[in-house]
Order: C-alpha cells, then sequence, then structure tokens
C-alpha cells in the first residue's frame, strides 16, 4: 500500500470512528477534548461535528491552521499530564476524548499513552468514548463502528 492510500485510510477512519463516537454519546452531559490539537483538523471536525459542546484542546505548542486556533479559554498549552491535571482539578467531564499525541517512534508513542492513560481517565465522564491512534490502558476496548480495519484506530469506554 502505498503511503498515500494508508494516510486516505487512516484519515478515513479516523473520521468515520469520531463520527461514530458523537453518536455514542449523545445523550451524555460534558465537554470534548482533543488531544493534540498538530494542524487542526480533528478539532475542526469536532466543533462543526458537536456544535453544542465545548471542545477543549491540549497541545504543547499553538501551531494549527489560522481557521482551527480554539478559543484562549479552550486551548490549554503545554505537556498533556499537567493539562489534564488542570482539566480534572476544573471538574468538567469529558464525554468525547480524541487521543493524538506521537514522537513518531511506536514504542515511545505506546509508552507515552499507558503513561497518561489514568490522567486521561480522571477527566472523563462515566460512558464516555476515547477514540485513539495508540493503545490506551484501563479503559474497556469497544469494537469500534463497521469498515474500520482492526488496530487502525482504537475505541475506549469509560465504566
Amino acid at each position: 500500500m502505498s503511503r498515500l492510500d494508508s494516510m486516505l485510510r487512516r484519515l478515513t477512519a479516523q473520521r468515520d470512528g469520531l463520527n461514530w463516537a458523537a453518536e455514542q454519546v449523545r445523550d451524555l452531559a460534558g465537554d470534548v477534548l482533543d488531544i493534540g490539537l498538530g494542524n487542526g483538523r480533528t478539532y475542526d471536525h469536532l466543533r462543526e461535528t458537536m456544535p453544542d459542546r465545548r471542545v477543549r484542546v491540549i497541545d504543547r505548542v499553538l501551531q494549527c491552521h489560522p481557521s482551527c486556533v480554539p478559543p484562549e479559554a479552550d486551548f490549554l498549552q503545554g505537556e498533556a499530564r499537567p493539562m489534564l491535571d488542570k482539566l480534572a482539578q476544573e471538574g468538567s467531564p469529558i464525554i468525547l476524548a480524541h487521543y493524538d499525541l506521537g514522537f513518531g517512534v511506536k514504542e515511545k508513542d505506546v509508552a507515552e499513552a499507558a503513561a497518561l492513560s489514568p490522567a486521561i481517565a480522571a477527566v472523563m465522564a462515566q460512558g464516555g468514548i476515547i477514540v485513539s491512534g495508540q493503545p490506551l490502558v484501563g479503559f474497556d476496548e469497544l469494537d469500534g463502528p463497521q469498515g474500520i480495519p482492526s488496530g487502525r484506530y482504537l475505541f475506549y469506554q469509560v465504566r
């Protein structure tokens, strides 16, 4: 598979997974969290898909497309763990989280996701869904929507 085809497959899985997750949590009260703003594509999709929800964002730096800059009050700039701790102290439950942090080195990315899992759990509402590009620990794994190849994206629920 070409790198272009692989990227298209990943982005399609991400979009379809986020749409599915948004439907799963539609009756829950709470906010949405994008962990890893990057260029802002996912944030933009979440705010369009869930316009009645507050979409919070965590990233080390703000370097997204100008049309995807979150409001200052919704952007938590810094390392993920302290920002997740800050969010937990605020007490606003997260019903849908998207996890997309990474260094580009699989072993390092997996270790970071595992290390951050307890901090992610601390901000999640019961019944909330996490859509992740990396394996997380301590959550119930879900099958997710049909059509997404196994392991392409991971889906978790907080019980």
